[in-house]
């Protein structure tokens, strides 16, 4: 039933486009009651985006399954930023699973001011759950909050660009290629983790060396004063009592 009326809405916005289709049209297309629709889907902006919370399900426990010690798919052992670049993959294989739908949806998306919004708080929620795994693997490190926060942005931007460029191809392009030299970008600048550091310390205060070889003393004397007088200025200034 959720699949037939995901498959009706998106027939009758193609059809009539999103803002003119009605619930109650998309219920009456697949053949069932209005109760029914909100069972599945809290909105209609909901049925345009029916997959987003099983795949945030499954990054939650692919990140969850993490011991600290885990080997990525793109990265090194123990390597966090290579294990949030994998999660990031999860979410690009609901698109590819159904290229059709991913690319009519992000057409829909495209034209309606309403679903983009909606979109970014979906994206938001990918973020949020990226950031929140790299805090905990960077607890208690220099910067650790925000440098979780950061690499959390950064995968979410690179996926979205590699998925994107696959997407604007009508599917035809390879999307695992387009999302992994995206995220490559982001491992190259991030990872391997350094590992731990201590608080920040302030640098050790350095000997002012006194410069090396003779004084330079400069002396600012009236135009058209005779030599004797610059000789003692110079003498003054080097501190010597002028004979």
């Amino acid at each position: 039933m959720r699949d037939s009326l995901v498959a009706a809405a998106f027939q009758l916005f193609l059809e009539r486009g999103y803002e003119q289709t009605t619930v109650d049209e998309i219920v009456a297309l697949a053949g069932v009651g209005r109760r029914s629709f909100f069972r599945y889907f809290p909105s209609k902006e909901d049925v345009v985006f029916p997959d987003h919370e099983r795949c945030l399900a499954e990054m939650n426990d692919f990140l969850g399954k993490d011991n600290g010690n885990s080997s990525g798919e793109g990265g090194g052992a123990d390597d966090p930023v290579a294990r949030v670049c994998d999660a990031a993959r999860v979410v690009l294989r609901m698109y590819a699973e159904n290229p059709t739908f991913s690319v009519q949806r992000y057409r829909l998306t495209k034209k309606v001011p309403g679903l983009r919004t909606y979109e970014l708080s979906v994206v938001w929620r990918y973020e949020r759950a990226l950031a929140e795994y790299l805090r905990g693997r960077f607890a208690g490190r220099r910067d650790g909050t925000l440098r979780a926060d950061v690499i959390a942005a950064a995968v979410v931007a690179a996926h979205n660009n590699g998925l994107r460029s696959w997407l604007r191809s009508d599917g035809q392009s390879d999307a695992s290629a387009e999302v992994d030299h995206a995220l490559a970008h982001v491992q190259q600048v991030f990872g391997p983790d350094p590992g731990p550091v201590g608080p920040a310390q302030e640098p050790a205060d350095e000997p002012v060396k006194e410069p090396a070889g003779d004084d330079v003393i400069v002396v600012i004397s009236r135009r058209g004063a005779p030599m004797w007088r610059v000789v003692q200025e110079v003498e003054t200034a080097l501190g010597r009592n002028p004979d």
